[in-house]
C-alpha cells in the first residue's frame, strides 16, 4: 500500500469510490434532500475541485481509499468495498491523525452520521471518543442541510 496525493487522472475513480461509500454509510440516516443532492455529478465535481486535498491509498495500482483532512477535522475517510478488511482504513486513519498533528492541533475531530454503526465502531476501536450529538451543516443544492451526527474527538 502506498499513500500519496491524488493525481489529476484519478478524479473520476475517487468520485466513484466516494459516491459508493457515501451511500453505504448514509442511506436511510440523512435527510432525503441531502440524498437527492449527492448525485454522481456532485461527487465528480467535488472530487475535481478539491483533488489537491485528497490523500489516496494505492493498492496494486488502484485507489483503494482516501482521506481529506481540513485543519483539525478528518472530513472524509472512505475505502472501496473490495479493499475493506485489509488494513486500508487503519492506515488512512493513522495518516489523518499525523496530518492533524502536523497542522498544529493536539485534538482531532470528525463527524459520523448517527446511524452509521460500522463507522462509529471503527473510530471507537481506534481511540476516538463520542462527544455527543450535533447537526453537521452539509452542502445541499439550495444551501446547507442539517445532518444529525455524532462528534468524535481524539487527543493526538
Amino acid at each position: 500500500m502506498n499513500l500519496r496525493t491524488a493525481r489529476p487522472d484519478e478524479a473520476d475513480a475517487i468520485a466513484r469510490l466516494w459516491q459508493s461509500g457515501w451511500h453505504d454509510g448514509h442511506a436511510g440516516h440523512v435527510p432525503q434532500a441531502l440524498v437527492g443532492a449527492r448525485t454522481e455529478e456532485s461527487f465528480r465535481g467535488r472530487a475535481r475541485s478539491r483533488l489537491h486535498e485528497f490523500t489516496v491509498a494505492e493498492v496494486d495500482g488502484d485507489v483503494a481509499g482516501f482521506i481529506v483532512v481540513v485543519e483539525d477535522e478528518l472530513e472524509q475517510l472512505y475505502v472501496s468495498r473490495i479493499h475493506r478488511g485489509q488494513g486500508v482504513a487503519d492506515t488512512l486513519l493513522r495518516e489523518a491523525e499525523r496530518v492533524i498533528r502536523a497542522n498544529g492541533h493536539s485534538v482531532g475531530w470528525l463527524a459520523v452520521v448517527e446511524g452509521n454503526a460500522r463507522a462509529r465502531g471503527f473510530y471507537e476501536r481506534n481511540g476516538w471518543h463520542d462527544e455527543g450529538a450535533f447537526d453537521y451543516a452539509a452542502a445541499g443544492d439550495s444551501g446547507p442541510i442539517a445532518v444529525p451526527c455524532r462528534r468524535y474527538t481524539k487527543v493526538l
